[in-house]
């Protein structure tokens, strides 16, 4: 008995059933469809609730009078402003804390890192100390503790904390002299952006005649006094055009200066020393992710351990850290929703809280919060991937 082959033609071409770059495409445009349908179904169905309950939708509401006012507002802001200078006054103070909170829990995060890692017995373990204590507590939690336990405590207006004549803390907040420009005084901003970008093209220019000749500048230090001595002299050759406000107190409060409020400050205290202490650690396993073979070749040869530390070991620690620390930013971010529990005016509170109750725009008022989260996460993610890629390692 013989047992034909299965011979096929060189032009057969199989059934669509049993070809798997095409059942591959009928699914996804079934699945398409059907997440297509799911959603029509959503929308249509809340938009016949709203219709049922009177509820009108769309953004025409943030024309409308807010009517009601908000402690801090970087930009001009009366209670008949609109709802859409309330979503622009709430963001501004959520990007505030949060770029400020990012700045400071790096630079705490990065030296008890480091700290963590000395080989000082007590700066060790104060900085293991740190660490374990901070991280371990809920950073709401913390953010109450500096809140009603800290600057709650403080004494009143008449009895404030003075730090000279200039600074002055109370339970009301901290009050900081007010700097008012005169005429001349937009060559300063200008002068320093033309300094920063002479120290940028100072430290290229360094970095190609190191390669190409080995020999180099000290460009950090150069480029330091460029941004900060070029404004300097610019600013001394203007007269300088500057004259300070004073805070003064007149009757149970300060007038005049600027006012940073406690809500603030305790927002900003508790999401940083939060935020810093997962930093740290992630600083000190780079540090400790760096063979130990490249520091003994650095000491061989003389080199100071800051200098081992600055040149060697961090510079290849950050393509370690910088991944982690992105996931850090970001939580520290979204962590400042977390305003709302003390009032400070944040875009969830001010906007998705109060204007949302006057209005009963949920969805749309839900949606550009989300929104704004989603875009400023979706920035910061950008960037950090592209310095993580500045900062990768070419192979050759």
């Amino acid at each position: 008995m013989s047992v034909r082959p299965n011979i096929r033609h060189a032009g057969h071409k199989p059934p669509f059933w049993r070809d798997r770059a095409k059942r591959a495409l009928i699914f996804q445009i079934i699945l398409i469809a059907v997440v297509t349908a799911f959603l029509a179904y959503i929308i249509h169905n809340t938009q016949a609730n709203l219709n049922a309950r009177g509820i009108t939708t769309g953004f025409g509401f943030l024309s409308n009078t807010a009517g009601f006012g908000i402690v801090q507002s970087l930009i001009d802001y009366s209670s008949q402003s609109s709802y859409g200078r309330t979503f622009v006054v709430g963001l501004i103070n959520t990007l505030l804390v949060g770029g400020l909170g990012v700045i400071a829990a790096s630079i705490i995060g990065f030296t008890v890192g480091i700290a963590r890692l000395s080989p000082n017995w007590l700066i060790a373990r104060l900085a293991n100390a740190y660490i374990e204590t901070f991280r371990n507590i809920p950073v709401l939690l913390q953010i109450f503790f500096w809140y009603f336990a800290v600057l709650r405590t403080l004494p009143g207006a008449r009895d404030s904390l003075a730090f000279g004549e200039a600074f002055f803390l109370n339970v009301r907040g901290l009050y900081l002299p007010q700097p008012l420009f005169e005429s001349g005084f937009g060559l300063i901003p200008a002068t320093f952006v033309v300094a920063i970008i002479a120290s940028i093209a100072l430290i290229i220019w360094n970095r190609r005649r190191h390669e190409a000749t080995g020999k180099r500048l000290p460009a950090g230090l150069l480029s330091l006094v460029i941004i900060f001595g070029l404004p300097l002299l610019v600013l001394i050759a203007t007269g300088v055009p500057v004259t300070w406000e004073m805070p003064e107190l007149r009757g149970f409060n300060f007038r005049g200066g600027i006012t940073i409020i406690p809500e603030f400050l305790a927002l900003w205290l508790a999401l940083s020393i939060y935020t810093a202490s997962f930093i740290a650690e992630i600083v000190r396993s780079g540090i400790q992710a760096i063979p130990h073979g490249q520091t003994e070749a650095a000491q061989a040869l003389s080199l100071p351990r800051k200098l081992v530390l600055r040149l060697v070991v961090i510079p290849q620690a950050m393509r370690v850290i910088i991944p982690p620390l992105t996931s850090q930013y970001l939580n520290l971010i979204k962590n400042s929703s977390l305003a709302t529990a003390i009032g400070y005016p944040d875009l969830v509170s001010v906007f998705a809280g109060t204007t949302l109750n006057q209005t009963g725009q949920a969805i749309e008022v839900i949606a550009m919060t989300m929104a704004v989260y989603l875009v400023i996460s979706l920035l910061v993610s950008m960037f950090m991937n592209w310095f993580n890629a500045r900062v990768a390692l070419v192979e050759r």
